[in-house]
């Protein structure tokens, strides 16, 4: 029996393989399949080269729980090992047989899983002792046994294997003992060894008889050998890829379409990525992409490999040249994964530009539901932006799609402004905007439905974009100012009329909490509404915005900022204008004449000090004037608060507007139903 120290540079590596090098215990199963499929799959190659003139029968794993025992054995009828390859590739860690073996025969190989050098040492994870039983396939050959208790120590000697091949038996100790129950070990091959290319088996078939579930004699094979994805698109069906979808994710509704994924040059690369129905109000529910690696399962986690925005597909992605670290469980990102990641950008895009080439009708179908995916890829990869341009669809409020330049050529002739650009009008809800988009539309205006939740930031990506374009949301002015064609019209109110009006009309503002409103006078069509509400544009966008990003909380505290456009051209606003100017003028203009003159008197003192600090005196006489224009602004604020509760029409005119954008609440609600009857009551 020879004895030995495993030739590792450091005194104890166990402690570090249980620890540290792998992210989560339940892989060392992973690890010891993927080895055991290794050798099955070197077999194989030994025999295509005539390297190996033997029968190659049966190739499968073998998974083995015995409970009573404490044990997990993996069994393999591949290559097995002698006692120099137990010593070579076992005692001294850091040497991969599976490296030495695709440097012998890497232009014709089969697929080599296992080139990370430690991944049999993943078993001290979770076992107190390991044995290896193997056989080589060489002839004359002895068997070779190897146990080892975790300790540097180990001792191998002469073997009792019969038949060709390996068993690796664990002995799980106690903080494991969830590895010897059945199901959680099928679960976890299902998870990481399901499309393996050589059949796993794991204890048997089970049925449903005498009221339990009893075992079979057939053996349960719990892999798949040949994935959709190592197929070629030539030889699958819609129908395949669909199964394939379903066995992937059970019972979700059926994808859009999919892409499969096909490059041996200048990396090796296979997948099938799909999309599935993505609603405006979404989740992100990343995750859902599996990486393999030579059809081993490594990870759900594809930051780097995949694009941010293409973590909303799903499906599968394969290649043998993502660089991993020794235990399979973390990417490493460099040259190989950012080139992977533009090329799988690339095909996306190709590919949704082929769909929209080649069916326009059935495209627009699928539009609603793929939205979401592609204005996330452009706000996020540039590249993809570029190619997206060519089959971006904008929706209008009547439903209607345009590619970006069908809607140019649609509004460029009517939505001009004076300045020359082209002002695309667009509604975040087209129920509470009703009023503002029939406006636009009776003014011969289209209006854009942006209702997604990225919107926000995709308004600000098609003006950086499109050239001599500005997007204006159709609530942000009255109508006649959202595309300026011309100068202003002057409202004609003089400034007794203005002071009058604009507290009349503000008074009912300041009842509206965590908003402020700013009161506007425009000479509109008679026709138009007496009263609109619109709201600053730059400082919504802001606002919204704010909500998303985090480092912009200080516009998300500012108040909601809105504008009261008062129609000086509407009979009700005429009216309400002649009967306040006919009851407060006498009161309000010689306080206005009392706060022009001694404004004027503070200006002289100030302005005849130059720069110099004012003198005592003078300082007193500027208090004493800011004193005198406060009173006044305050018996006229008085004033025209005493007239405006006397003034129902006012207050009801100010409450429709509010009620029309959704800010009318509780008591204010009730005042503005109770005041509307009593008003009907009086006619």
């Amino acid at each position: 029996m020879q004895k030995g120290t495993i030739g590792v540079t450091t005194e104890n590596i166990f402690p570090v393989i249980k620890k540290f090098l792998y992210s989560d215990h339940e892989i060392f199963l992973r690890e010891l399949v993927s080895n055991a499929v290794d050798a099955s799959q070197k077999l194989r190659t030994l025999a295509s080269f005539g390297d190996f003139k033997g029968e190659v029968g049966d190739l499968d794993v073998r998974v083995t729980v015995d409970k009573e025992a404490g044990t997990l054995t993996v069994s393999d009828h591949g290559i097995g090992m002698d006692a120099a390859d137990v010593e070579k590739y076992i005692n001294q860690i850091a040497f991969s047989g599976a490296e030495d073996f695709l440097n012998k025969y890497k232009d014709t190989a089969n697929s080599i899983i296992g080139h990370f050098g430690l991944g049999f040492y993943s078993a001290f994870m979770v076992a107190e002792k390991v044995v290896i039983n193997s056989l080589s396939y060489k002839e004359g050959a002895e068997p070779v046994r190897w146990e080892c208790d975790g300790s540097p120590e180990y001792s191998m000697g002469k073997g009792d294997r019969t038949e060709r091949g390996t068993d690796i038996i664990l002995y799980i100790d106690k903080e494991s003992t969830e590895f010897l129950d059945q199901q959680r070990v099928d679960m976890l091959l299902r998870k990481y060894c399901r499309f393996l290319p050589i059949p796993v088996i794991s204890g048997k078939e089970r049925e449903w008889k005498d009221g339990e579930w009893k075992d079979t004699e057939r053996d349960l094979v719990v892999n798949s050998t040949e994935p959709q994805w190592m197929k070629k698109p030539a030889d699958l069906t819609d129908a395949d890829y669909l199964k394939f979808y379903q066995d992937l994710y059970p019972g979700e509704e059926e994808p859009l379409f999919w892409i499969h994924l096909n490059v041996d040059f200048p990396f090796t690369l296979t997948g099938i990525l799909y999309f599935p129905k993505i609603k405006n109000n979404f989740d992100i529910n990343r995750n859902r992409i599996q990486l393999y690696c030579n059809q081993v399962y490594v990870t759900d986690s594809v930051e780097g490999v995949v694009p941010e925005f293409m973590q909303l597909l799903q499906g599968v992605i394969d290649s043998p040249d993502i660089p991993l670290n020794v235990s399979r469980s973390y990417l490493q990102a460099d040259s190989a994964v950012k080139k992977i990641s533009g090329y799988i950008t690339k095909k996306v895009a190709a590919r949704l530009d082929e769909l929209f080439r080649a069916d326009r009708a059935a495209f627009e179908k699928k539009w609603d539901d793929i939205r979401i995916f592609i204005v996330y890829g452009m706000l996020t990869d540039e590249k993809f932006c570029d190619a997206a341009m060519k089959f971006l669809l904008l929706r209008d409020t009547e439903g209607r799609y345009f590619t970006l330049d069908e809607y140019k050529t649609l509004v460029e002739a009517s939505q001009t402004n004076a300045d020359g650009k082209i002002v695309y009008l667009y509604a975040t809800d087209p129920t509470a905007q009703y009023n503002y988009i029939k406006a636009a539309n009776d003014k011969g205006y289209n209006v854009l439905l942006l209702d997604g939740q990225l919107d926000n930031h995709f308004v600000g990506l098609l003006e950086r974009k499109l050239e001599n374009t500005e997007l204006v949301r159709v609530d942000s002015d009255v109508v006649d100012n959202l595309i300026r064609k011309s100068d202003r019209r002057s409202a004609g109110l003089t400034p007794v009329e203005t002071a009058i009006l604009s507290r009349l009309f503000e008074a009912d503002t300041r009842k509206v909490e965590k908003a402020s409103f700013t009161v506007q006078f425009e000479a509109l069509a008679p026709t138009d509404q007496p009263i609109v509400l619109t709201q600053n544009e730059y400082m919504r966008r802001m606002k919204e915005m704010a909500a998303l990003q985090p480092g912009m909380s200080f516009y998300g505290e500012l108040p909601d900022n809105y504008q009261l456009v008062v129609n000086t051209e509407h009979p009700l606003v005429k009216s309400i204008k002649e009967q306040a100017d006919k009851e407060l003028e006498s009161t309000v203009k010689p306080l206005l004449d009392t706060i022009d003159q001694k404004n004027a008197e503070a200006d002289k003192i100030r302005k005849d000090a130059g720069d110099k600090a004012l003198s005592a005196e003078d300082e007193q006489k500027v208090k004493d004037l800011e004193k005198e224009v406060a009173d006044a602004r305050a018996s006229q604020s008085e004033a025209i608060d005493a007239y405006a509760r006397k003034a129902p029409e006012v207050s009801q005119l100010v409450d429709l507007a509010l009620l029309g954008n959704g800010l009318l609440r509780g008591q204010q609600l009730a005042d503005f139903i109770a005041r509307s009857v009593e008003m009907m009551e009086k006619k």
